[in-house]
């Protein structure tokens, strides 16, 4: 059996290749350039891409993260997960592209980092700013529904050697 391809599927190749990706913690004031951070992405038959990112976590310590993303023409929605290396928990995503078709918001849950032993709903957001850069950000839903920003990180594409 072979997947019949759509252009939601085509929109995530744009994801493939070898990138550099630098960290933009919130409430610090200078972007922290972990240049050993490298993401490379793939194609897994044009319906799914796999990443993998490695680099050096803040106290020194190696790391290495895989996500994966496809969609799914049934529930029309992308569909995915994300494990980390220093982490126990599995992130399983389900999203959907906006109008523009540059952003393309994954909701989650996962535990509640504040309140230990809880679960809370987030959002991991990758926003295409043209064909050789992009972002990743997290966000968590506060109690009073406002979103508060987790993390955010700029991938660069780096040239084929």
């Amino acid at each position: 059996m072979k997947a019949d391809l759509v252009e939601e599927h085509r929109w995530l190749q744009q994801l493939a290749g070898r990138w550099r990706v630098t960290f933009d913690p919130p409430g610090e004031s200078e972007k922290q350039a972990h240049a050993a951070w490298e993401d490379k992405t793939r194609s897994l038959g044009g319906a799914w891409i796999v990443s993998e990112m490695t680099g050096t976590m803040p106290d020194g310590s190696a790391a290495t993260n895989i996500l994966t993303l496809g969609y799914d023409p049934a529930r029309k929605r992308y569909v995915g997960s994300f494990a980390s290396s220093v982490m126990t928990h599995l992130w399983v995503y389900e999203g959907m592209l906006d109008d523009t078709g540059k952003v393309l918001t994954l909701d989650c849950e996962g535990p509640d980092f504040a309140n230990p032993g809880r679960t809370a709903r987030y959002q991991d957001i990758i926003t295409i700013k043209d064909g050789d850069s992009r972002n990743f950000s997290s966000r968590i839903r506060n109690a009073d529904g406002t979103w508060k920003p987790v993390m955010s990180s700029d991938y660069k594409r780096i040239p084929a050697a």
